[in-house]
């Protein structure tokens, strides 16, 4: 019902929407009489702000079709490696020489929490130059037709084994926040069976491993209620526009609501200083508020059966880190990795992953040896910081960069 009432709000609001548009126009072209009025600049403002607020984001691209390597600019290409009903594995394939040294190879697992991949954007554009990057796109659930059948916890670990197993045993593997958990599940399954194909490094970065240490609003929101508020409050049905048509998924403007209930007055100071920035003609500053927020904007609905498994296993009944995380009655046994290094990272002022839930992973992970482990807590950096910006490329990058070479 809530999903058809935002279907229905969004299409109330999308006369202002174009008449916002219209009048940016109007008061911004050069050719229009109207743009040279003393008021043009406040009202255009308003309406740039007007349409900002009343706009549906879409999916944005990667927009990443060239870097630099050993000097040299070289073109980069999108490719779909494997094509799953609710992923794609990517691969941004640089025109380099078949002659030239391979880079290590690196699965990036992106979070499906809301956001799309893209927001790894920075984590691949600065990876680039000196990595073979492959990246999990996950599909918006609202897209996938119900003849898909479902998706729990379990299919994503499977994905992400299949995926390991597709790009080989030079590979090395990154998760950014929520899949830590699926990761380190299927990689220590791989190790259980002795699989042929294990990855040389696990990098692990801002992820609920462990999720009672160092509680966050997060954390706490998932105690505070019973799974069945979760299941009764949140879940919703796809309505029929769409492919998914009755699917039942956890919605993303619902996810977005929730990521500006977290802090609201920090968006309405933000919203603020760009209706100031484009008064000012701070051309700069409002170019980096439209792009943050178009990424931000933009959210996916998440599949409900691995929404309320991911709520019940890994932020109410922490089975991982007790050690009763099964996986279609396969029991997860993390001291069974013993070749693979392990890197975890965290934000020292992150509010999404407490300190201290993704360094449990070495904790679990007994079976590789000391020398091949390393943790590191980046200083001042917040949840987004470890993985987009100054600090990302600054301080952890070069980190990631040094150990997957060491242990490759």
């Amino acid at each position: 019902m809530l999903y058809n009432l935002h279907e229905i709000q969004h299409a109330a609001l999308q006369p202002w929407n174009y008449f916002a548009k219209s009048s940016l126009d109007l008061l911004t072209s050069p050719f229009s009489v109207l743009s040279y009025h003393p008021a043009s600049r406040r009202i255009a403002a308003s309406a740039e702000l007007l349409f900002r607020l009343t706009q549906r984001y879409t999916k944005p691209g990667f927009g990443l079709s060239e870097t630099v390597v050993g000097g040299r600019t070289v073109a980069v290409k999108e490719a779909v490696v494997v094509d799953k009903p609710f992923c794609k594995l990517l691969h941004f394939e640089r025109a380099l020489s078949p002659r030239r040294k391979r880079d290590p190879k690196v699965l990036l697992v992106a979070p499906l929490s809301g956001h799309h991949a893209t927001l790894l954007r920075d984590t691949v554009r600065v990876m680039l130059p000196e990595h073979e990057i492959y990246i999990t796109d996950w599909v918006d659930a609202r897209l996938v037709p119900l003849s898909a059948g479902s998706f729990h916890l379990d299919d994503y670990v499977d994905y992400i084994r299949e995926f390991i197993r597709t790009l080989g045993p030079d590979i090395n593997v990154i998760s950014v926040c929520q899949p830590t958990v699926p990761v380190l599940a299927a990689v220590s399954l791989m190790a259980s069976a002795d699989e042929v194909v294990k990855p040389r490094a696990m990098v692990m970065m801002g992820g609920p491993i462990d999720a009672r240490r160092s509680p966050t609003a997060v954390n706490n929101l998932a105690l505070e209620k019973p799974y069945s508020w979760f299941e009764q409050t949140v879940i919703q049905r796809v309505p029929m526009k769409y492919p998914g048509y009755m699917r039942r998924v956890y919605p993303g403007f619902m996810q977005h609501m929730g990521f500006v209930a977290m802090n609201p007055s920090r968006h309405a100071n933000a919203h603020w200083d760009f209706y100031n920035h484009l008064l000012q003609g701070d051309d700069a500053s409002a170019a980096e508020h439209r792009r943050f927020y178009d990424e931000y904007n933009a959210v996916l609905d998440m599949p409900a059966e691995y929404y309320l498994d991911t709520i019940k296993r890994v932020f109410q009944e922490f089975q991982l880190p007790q050690g009763r995380f099964f996986v279609r009655d396969e029991l997860v046994r993390p001291a069974d990795i013993a070749k693979t290094a392990l890197l975890t990272i965290e934000g020292e002022l992150d509010d999404i992953s407490g300190n201290g839930q993704t360094a449990a992973a070495h904790d679990l992970c007994t079976g590789i040896p000391k020398r091949k482990q390393e943790h590191f807590e980046v200083p001042g950096a917040g949840h987004y910081g470890i993985f987009s910006g100054r600090r990302w490329r600054d301080v952890v990058y070069p980190r990631i960069r040094d150990f997957i070479r060491k242990h490759a």
